[in-house]
């Protein structure tokens, strides 16, 4: 089964719940997945368990959510789809990162398989969305970074290699401030970050990943 195949609502459930534990390892609870989704608990454990009717997720009474190979697949394929449009976005049509996670959340389930290729090949096959989450492959692979969150980074030189795109408000005076991806970034031995020699908010510092220079 394509993942064109599957709702909307399904697509949505399966991507968040990949995109929850991309960056964490461990399984993802109900709240969380509320959280993230905007709706209420109830609703989500509703979802929750007709995912794990048709073999999607796997979720035991009161533990955490974990995909099936199949949910992971359709799951890789939508992040795959979310992440060359807002690429698409800012490399084409001029968007600024802070605007397309919106747009591309409209549009990755009314395009086709066919139009993603011709968007991808377009590119020249990016790697790494506008924000720095890695864009899988066509054949499912993954590509996470060797990267920290820069909050818990131990001293030493880094590069920027991921902001969460959660709070366009927090991407656009980061991107004023010089936190971008690529930057240079220097954490002493007292865990302060900085950039250019700008000190970085310890708030701003737990939705920056870094990888060593």
């Amino acid at each position: 089964m394509a993942v064109s195949d599957i709702s909307p609502a399904t697509q949505d459930y399966l991507k968040c719940v990949w995109n929850l534990q991309e960056w964490a390892d461990g399984p993802v609870s109900v709240t969380a997945l509320a959280e993230r989704l905007g709706v209420r608990t109830s609703t989500a454990s509703d979802g929750v368990k007709k995912l794990a009717e048709q073999g999607l997720v796997e979720h035991e009474t009161y533990g955490g959510i974990t995909l099936t190979a199949a949910g992971r697949a359709h799951a890789v394929a939508m992040a795959r789809r979310h992440r060359l449009l807002e690429t698409y976005l800012v490399q084409e049509l001029g968007y600024d990162w802070d605007e397309v996670h919106d747009e591309a959340e409209v549009l990755e389930h009314a395009v086709s398989d066919r139009l993603i290729a011709a968007i991808d090949a377009r590119l020249g096959h990016p790697t790494r969305d506008p924000h720095g989450d890695p864009i899988p492959s066509a054949d499912g692979t993954e590509h996470r970074p060797d990267a920290v969150v820069l909050a818990r980074a131990e001293p030493g030189r880094y590069v920027v290699a991921r902001i969460s795109d959660a709070d366009p408000a927090r991407l656009r005076a980061l991107a004023e401030r010089g936190v971008v991806l690529d930057a240079d970034v220097e954490v002493d031995a007292r865990g302060a970050a900085s950039v250019y020699g700008l000190r970085v908010d310890p708030d701003d510092a737990l939705a920056v990943w870094v990888a060593r220079a």
